[in-house]
């Protein structure tokens, strides 16, 4: 339970400080780009590599990663996650797990993004009566 708890926290810290500061960025730049989305993610993928790396040293506690990594950079960005899984893949030679992972991730993100936005304006339309 300690661990639910410890990821509960973190991932809460990380939503929200993923919030502010996508929507400070945007208000900001004010550009149509996501900068605030792209930077969160580069920035969470590096924070990811220094945790699991500190933890793989022997020098980060196992609550201290579910805390920070699991938790904290769930909520900040799951494309953390996403690119250390990737590079791992790919330090392991794994080319074609590493190719279907990171372009199957892509391609499938896009689609469901795709499928929600139409599924969402369907259903409106259907609740407005103009099927």
């Amino acid at each position: 339970m300690t661990g639910v708890l410890l990821v509960a926290i973190g991932g809460a810290a990380g939503s929200v400080a993923r919030y502010l500061a996508s929507t400070s960025v945007q208000r900001n730049v004010g550009i149509s780009f996501p900068l605030g989305t792209f930077i969160i993610n580069v920035t969470g993928s590096f924070l990811i590599g220094v945790i699991l790396g500190l933890f793989e040293a022997g020098n980060l506690s196992p609550a201290a990663r579910l805390l920070i990594a699991v938790g904290f950079l769930g909520g900040f960005t799951t494309f953390s996650s996403f690119s250390y899984e990737s590079l791992l893949l790919l330090e392991s030679k794994a080319v074609l797990p590493f190719l279907l992972n990171t372009v199957g991730s892509v391609v499938a993100g896009l689609a469901a993004a795709w499928l929600g936005v139409v599924l969402v304006r369907i259903m409106a339309a259907v609740l407005r009566g103009h099927p």
